[in-house]
């Protein structure tokens, strides 16, 4: 898609480029001055401005010209540009379209910044002389005063003392000053000197001497010949920070829980220091809502503890000037108790003050003192209004203003809600505010006066005044405060009474009037409006020029600009009177101005749209009384350029080639250049591309080269782009269906867009549609976009089959509309083809009006009419508005009617919700739309004036109530009746000394209703209650106070019910009380029941008097668990009950955490360690009868062979027991009996008889050892059937089982 950039840059040196007309379209804005028209300006990309300014004479006669609003660029010509709005100031005029040319790329030429200076000379403001000798040497200007110190000035004493004062002026000023009214004569003070081409006095202390000699009031003066200006009074004082004087605090005793002061009385220092509380060990005290600084500096307790012994209290002062802290002597507490300080009669306590046996007190102010007091406040300063109070518990502070709400956007709370900030204060910040100190035991409040006062501010503060011999003029000083401000005029630093007479001059109050001035009159007036609380003094001098018309800017331009743009040629001039201002073409012919020409009243002239005859030599000639100058601008016309071949969105397989065209034409006096950007971006281009003046070449694709690809082609004027998208396939397996191979992929973009069949209403696109891509195309949307509404944006129009190329569209009137359309395939949705050319329908009158009217009060004495506006495509022609329509209902009056370019129309000073009937009706430039419906809107509305009466109260159940009450008349709703809405909150408790929650709760009752029903209300309760009426606006008024008691109620479930097992035999039960008893607990009720998978047993009941919360009962048997039923009692009955399960006997798998927590204790216990040992004993008993057993069982042949082990050939008998001799019985040293009766052979060979001194030990059949360890190498035989048992003691306790 083609989007074209013009620009108007310069490309050679000492040429100059012509700014967009747009952009300096601001000639028609004007200075509110009735003296000086000044016109806003335009400004460059450089950031240099240019002034256009419109004089307007008061006296001399001079006509103003009439500002033509500046035609649009030629409709042949906005199908091929794309414009752009060019940002205007705010309060400009209408808003015109136009290319926003580029500026040139080097810095402006010095004659920019003295056409500034200079155009800024002639309006009137604050003069600045150009930098150029000639005019420096030619232009006088009295003084003005450009830097001075602040009026109290504060210096530290350490320091040289530097009093500023800087002043401009030509000829260049002298300074003198005063101090304390008298001369102050620097020449014969060593110390003072005075900055060289400067006032500033500065007073050097480095050989010694005393600042605080040199406090007083300092002004300065400024002189030329041609008048003298002053500076503010400053008040010099030197920074103090005066020690603190030395005493010694005795311990300060106080009694727990009373009110304590500690005052910090800071010595006076210059400025005020900065205090704060810290020990003496230099840790921060901690500050909270019982323990806070005022902002006097003392420290408040609103009560004592017993805990705030544990630090001293000093009080810090940090003096800013000197960066020193001084500390006062600390101040240390004995606070007397009732009751020791112990944690653990605390640690469940809800009450902590009473657990000390602290009494509660009702809240109680220590700042302020009494009822009620007053503050003064200037306007523009901070407000702080300050209350701390006392009581028990720590009260609660809030903040409200009578008759109004708190300023949300400047109020602030600090110091815990103890302080109320309010910046920036106004005159409407002004009244009554109070504060609520507020704890369970009651509240008190304190109302503060405030009354703002106001130090002279200005309104219109004067202004220079520049004239011309023989022009009008006046000095404006207007200032407001409270007191009213009074104004004295002072001339040249003298009053205006002792001044010399001027009969040119007149002195109106606060203004001065000049008439038919002359060079005498220049002088530096000065203006003083001061009260009781400041003053004001303002400068503004009366400078009168005489100077003949010159040029500002260089000889013989040359400018060169792009063919069909909007341009403008400026010709900055300066002169004393104002010169008016002609222009000429090539030297000959009338003064241009109409038709395709606009002069501006500055002398800028305009060329709306650029052609080839426009080219020559253009001459600007400024005249005046004293003379003419003229100065001659060459412009060149340049074709534009154009991209006429542009790049194609293609689809590549990875590693092709793909050439990428841009075609381009030119003006062939300007240089070319081609560049190219992907992804928005500079292009890289690498050794795999080729650039050449028409084409981009990428060779051997890759994933990486996908993207959109944007050709620019630039000149220094203008520049065209022009942007395609690259699409790189991968590569693929070759399948064997040859259809399947082919990659389907999005449809290519459609294009050669036509507009054919052109009617009224309706038109017929055609278009070419581009390659499926192997995909079918399905669907073509054409979307259109208008450039009044929303240029830029475009909407879908309508929707055709993919087998159709042409269709008729129905159009809106007066819409300027362009098409494109989009092809649709299963993959996807193509690229937008290239839009169409424009075609505008003719308008007619709108057929419809806006919508959604409505008409809502913002106050209580307006309403808001408002509604959706109406599209680009049902305004139907130019100017689009709407006529609003407004009266009261029923009242049969006139129509009240107003034009509107907007949304909306505020409505004023209408009653308080008056029902209105409104109309909005659609109208354009050809005519209005049908009459519109009627629409009922109400105006705003106001606080309800009345409360429900009547309010009965019948208690219901322990939890809720019904209310019925009176409902109020309608006239005293003002608004609409939202709801009836009950505040209740709960006073207390028939329970002694139960906290409770006084937060207040809410009840709606929506509509117009006499009755309603408050639930989930606490039992055994003392309530208040209040009704209102709400509406739109908010409450109304509250009904007088009912209260109500709630019966009692079943109590909440006991709190931490737990179950414990320390032993098998025992199950320890413990609780808490309800958290919400809900009357007086007669009693606990527990009933449990043991079961044992799914066996429950029978269910027991336990009953427990109220103060019992322990519960211990002994296990039928160790394998059953019990699950438990807690619940507590009062006379209404049983509450909520609460749950649990004993824990898990140790062999289930997930044991429960109770026996979890008590294995440990089990392991400890003598009797667990004595079973255990039991059980020990007759597991190893067990195993040795098995042994026994195993080794006398089968049957026991003699074997004859000795010394023979056996073999696997050994015969067994039929029992499966083996044959065993005598010497086959004999097992070695290292063996292991296996539980079949055989024995295993370990690595180890040895025996007991390789212990021996070579005989040979014996053994029992059953295993017990029979020989001797002797010297004999022979053994005797044993019969195999002879019995060890005597000898045997594992054989005689086996004769006992």
């Amino acid at each position: 898609m083609r989007r074209l950039a013009t620009s108007g840059a310069a490309g050679d040196v000492g040429e100059v480029a012509a700014p967009a007309a747009d952009s300096l379209d601001c000639a028609r804005s004007r200075s509110l001055s009735p003296w000086r028209l000044t016109d806003l300006c335009a400004t460059w990309d450089t950031g240099v401005c240019f002034p256009s300014t419109a004089w307007s004479r008061a006296s001399s006669g001079v006509a103003r010209r009439e500002l033509n609003e500046a035609e649009e660029l030629s409709s042949a010509w906005e199908a091929h540009l794309e414009p752009l709005e060019a940002p205007r100031p705010q309060g400009l005029g209408s808003r015109e379209r136009g290319l926003v040319l580029r500026m040139a790329r080097q810095q402006p030429p010095p004659w920019v910044h003295a056409a500034f200076l200079l155009f800024f000379l002639s309006l009137g403001g604050a003069i600045e002389i150009p930098m150029d000798p000639s005019i420096q040497n030619e232009l006088t200007q009295p003084p003005t005063i450009t830097k001075q110190s602040v009026k109290d000035h504060i210096v530290d004493p350490r320091d040289n003392i530097l009093i500023e004062c800087e002043a401009k002026g030509n000829p260049a000023p002298s300074f003198h000053w005063t101090r304390n009214s008298r001369f102050f004569n620097i020449a014969k003070d060593p110390r003072v000197s005075m900055r060289r081409r400067s006032g500033t006095l500065v007073i050097d202390f480095r050989s010694g001497g005393r600042p605080e000699e040199y406090e007083g009031e300092y002004q300065c003066f400024a002189r030329n010949k041609f008048g003298t200006a002053l500076s503010n009074r400053i008040r010099l004082q030197v920074s103090k920070s005066p020690l603190w004087p030395k005493e010694n605090l005795d311990p300060v005793v106080v009694q727990e829980g009373a009110p304590l002061t500690l005052q910090c009385n800071p010595p006076p220092g210059l400025p005020s220091p900065v205090i704060f509380w810290m020990s003496s060990s230099m840790e921060p005290i901690t500050q909270d809502k019982r323990v806070s600084q005022g902002h006097n500096g003392d420290l408040y307790f609103s009560n004592v503890m017993l805990q705030d012994m544990q630090t001293d209290y000093s009080c810090n002062a940090r003096f800013h000037f000197t960066h020193t802290i001084q500390q006062k002597n600390p101040f240390t507490l004995k606070v007397l108790t009732n009751h020791p300080y112990n944690d653990s009669s605390l640690r469940n306590h809800p009450d902590m003050y009473s657990a000390r046996g602290v009494a509660e007190r009702t809240p109680s102010f220590m700042y302020p003192q009494g009822t009620s007091s007053s503050q003064m406040v200037l306007r523009g300063m901070d407000l702080l209004l300050e209350c701390i109070a006392s009581g028990v518990p720590t009260p609660d502070i809030a903040w409200y203003k009578k008759g109004g709400d708190l300023p949300s956007d400047k109020a602030k709370f600090e110091n815990f809600n103890k302080a109320l900030r309010i910046t920036n204060v106004s005159e409407e910040d002004s009244g009554e505010y109070f504060c609520l100190a507020s704890n369970k035991m009651g509240s008190i409040r304190h109302t503060i006066s405030v009354r703002v006062k106001a130090a002279p501010y200005w309104l219109d503060e004067p202004k220079n005044l520049i004239l011309a011999p023989g022009e009008d003029g006046r000095l404006v000083c207007r200032a407001n405060g409270n007191p009213k401000p009074t104004v004295q005029w002072m001339v040249n630093g003298e009053p205006l009474q002792s001044a010399p007479p001027n009969p040119n001059r007149e002195v109106a109050g606060d203004t001065i009037i000049f008439r038919d001035t002359q060079i005498s009159s220049r002088a530096v007036y000065q203006c003083n409006t001061s009260n009781e609380h400041g003053y004001l003094l303002a400068n503004a001098f009366v400078s009168v020029l005489d100077v003949p018309p010159r040029m500002l800017s260089p000889r013989n331009q040359f400018i060169r600009v792009i063919l069909y743009n909007r341009t403008r040629l400026d010709c900055p001039f300066f002169g004393s009177p104002i010169p008016t201002l002609r222009w000429f073409k090539n030297g000959q012919g009338s003064n241009l101005d109409g038709g395709n020409y606009h002069v501006y009243e500055n002398g800028s002239l305009e060329i709306k749209m650029i052609r080839k005859e426009d080219q020559g030599i253009y001459t600007c000639v400024a005249t005046n009384i004293l003379g003419k100058a003229e100065n001659q601008v060459r412009l060149e016309v340049k074709d534009p350029t154009r991209i006429y071949r542009m790049p194609e969105d293609q689809v590549a397989k990875r590693g092709t080639t793909v050439q990428l065209e841009c075609r381009v034409k030119h003006d062939p006096s300007l240089k070319l250049t081609v560049s190219w950007l992907k992804d928005d971006e500079p292009l890289y281009i690498g050794n795999r591309m080729k650039k050449e003046d028409d084409s981009l070449t990428i060779f051997g694709v890759a994933e990486r080269d996908q993207g959109s690809y944007t050709c620019v082609a630039s000149t220094e004027l203008d520049q065209d782009l022009a942007k395609a998208y690259l699409t790189v396939l991968a590569d693929q397996a070759t399948p064997t269906n040859r259809l399947a191979a082919l990659p389907k992929g999005r449809p290519d973009r459609p294009r050669d867009l036509e507009l054919t069949d052109l009617a009224e209403r309706s038109v017929r696109l055609t278009w070419i549609p581009g390659d499926d891509n192997n995909s079918p195309i399905t669907d073509y949307v054409v979307q259109f976009e208008e450039d009044q509404f929303q240029p830029g944006v475009w909407h879908d129009h309508s929707k055709f089959p993919g087998s159709v190329n042409s269709a008729v569209l129905q159009l809106s009137p007066y819409v300027n509309y362009q098409f494109r359309v989009i092809a649709v395939n299963e993959v996807g949705s193509s690229h937008p083809s290239l839009p169409s050319e424009r075609y505008r329908t003719s308008g007619a009158p709108p057929e419809s009006n806006p919508s959604d009217v409505k008409g809502e009060g913002t106050r209580k004495n307006n309403m808001e009419i408002t509604w959706t506006p109406m599209n680009a495509t049902s305004a139907f022609g130019p100017n689009l508005r709407y006529i609003v329509k407004w009266r009261r209902r029923e009242t049969r009056e006139t129509w009240n009617n107003v034009t509107v370019w907007g949304s909306r129309y505020v409505v004023g000073q209408t009653p308080v919700y008056v029902p209105y009937e409104i109309r909005v009706q659609a109208e354009n430039d050809f005519g209005k739309a049908p009459e519109p419906d009627t629409v009922i809107g109400y105006s705003g509305e106001d606080y309800p004036r009345a409360a429900p009466t009547e309010v009965k109260i019948r208690v219901l159940n322990s939890t809720a109530i019904s209310l019925q009450w009176n409902r109020v008349y309608s006239d005293t709703v003002q608004g609409q009746l939202r709801e009836y809405r009950a505040y209740y909150w709960r006073e207390s408790s028939l329970l002694k000394n139960l906290w409770v929650s006084q937060k207040r709760q809410q009840a709606s009752f929506p509509g117009d209703r006499p009755r309603g029903v408050v639930s989930r209300l606490f039992p055994y309760s003392n309530y208040k209650l209040e009704m209102v009426v709400v509406n739109g606006r908010g409450d109304g008024p509250r009904s007088e106070t009912k209260e109500f008691t709630t019966p009692e109620g079943v109590p909440s479930a006991p709190r931490r019910f737990r179950v414990r097992q320390p032993n098998l035999e025992t199950i320890n039960l413990e609780w808490d009380h309800p958290e919400h008893p809900n009357g007086i607990l007669i009693g606990y009720t527990l009933k449990y029941v043991a079961f044992n998978g799914t066996k429950v047993g029978k269910q027991m009941v336990e009953n427990f008097s109220p103060n019992q919360t322990k519960f211990s009962m002994q296990r039928a048997d160790p394998v059953s668990r019990y699950r438990f039923t807690l619940s507590a009692r009062t006379q209404v009955g049983s509450g909520e009950a609460v749950t649990e399960e004993s824990p898990a006997p140790p062999n289930e798998a997930t044991p429960t955490a109770a026996y979890t927590n008590n294995q440990a204790d089990i392991a400890t216990q003598g009797w667990f360690i004595g079973l255990m040992c039991a059980i020990a004993l007759l597991v190893l008993i067990l195993l040795i009868v098995c042994f026994i057993k195993r080794s006398r069982g089968g049957k026991y042949p003699v074997r004859e062979k000795k010394d023979v082990p056996l073999g696997p050939e050994d015969p067994k008998e039929e029992d499966g027991s083996f044959d065993y001799s005598d010497e086959d019985n004999k097992p070695l040293q290292g063996s292991q009996t296996s539980l079949d009766g055989t024995i295993k052979q370990q690595e180890s060979d040895d025996s007991l008889v390789d212990y021996g001194e070579g005989g040979e030990g014996q053994f029992n059949e059953d295993g017990s050892f029979i020989g001797q360890y002797t010297v004999k190498k022979d053994k005797e035989e044993t019969e195999g059937n002879e019995s060890s048992e005597a000898t045997s003691p594992v054989n005689a306790i086996y004769s006992l089982a």
